[in-house]
């Protein structure tokens, strides 16, 4: 099998895998020697996975793996979460995450630029609208897209933390009062 037909069977297998518990697909790679490749799976959920989700995933595709046979010779598989920084990789994913701050590389420049960090506004016509923070809107078409992720705004997540921790300073308050 070549390396292009076992990336997409590795792909479907996990893809069942994770139909059958309940998680999403995020992505599949092989990379690696070809003496002894890595598989990587990325799954998630709402609310993120659990290390139960990680292994259960990873007992099926290994066990299919191990029957089918079709990668020969010994393998890595690494099956984990896509992270706070999650990769970006179908039109579906720029939808879902329109709204949110992120960095794209493509693979040829537009409009003389090839790095784009800012937020995504959403998709169009099978093109991602992204706000670049340099210069503007941009229409990008998926194909070009060569890397991106979404990026943790980190001055947000503290923010929304200290107003969290307000309103629980305040539920106590009440109850104390209360009682």
């Amino acid at each position: 099998m070549d390396s292009g037909s076992v990336v997409e069977r590795v792909c479907q297998i996990a893809e069942q895998a994770a139909i059958d518990h309940g998680v999403e697909l995020v992505h599949t790679e092989v990379a690696g020697p070809e003496g002894h490749p890595v598989v990587r799976v990325f799954i998630d959920k709402p609310g993120g996975v659990t290390h139960k989700d990680c292994s259960a995933v990873s007992t099926q595709i290994s066990t299919v793996l191990d029957v089918e046979d079709f990668i020969h010779s010994a393998f890595t598989l690494e099956v984990s979460s896509p992270g706070l920084e999650r990769g970006l990789y179908k039109l579906a994913d720029y939808e879902r995450f329109a709204g949110s701050k992120a960095k794209i590389k493509t693979r040829v420049a537009v409009n003389s630029q090839r790095n784009f960090r800012g937020q995504i506004a959403g998709i169009e016509n099978d093109k991602v609208i992204f706000d670049d923070r340099t210069s503007g809107r941009v229409e990008l078409p998926l194909n070009i897209i060569a890397k991106a992720n979404l990026e943790l705004d980190v001055e947000s997540e503290f923010h929304r933390a200290r107003e969290q921790e307000e309103i629980d300073r305040d539920l106590i308050r009440n109850r104390s009062r209360q009682g």
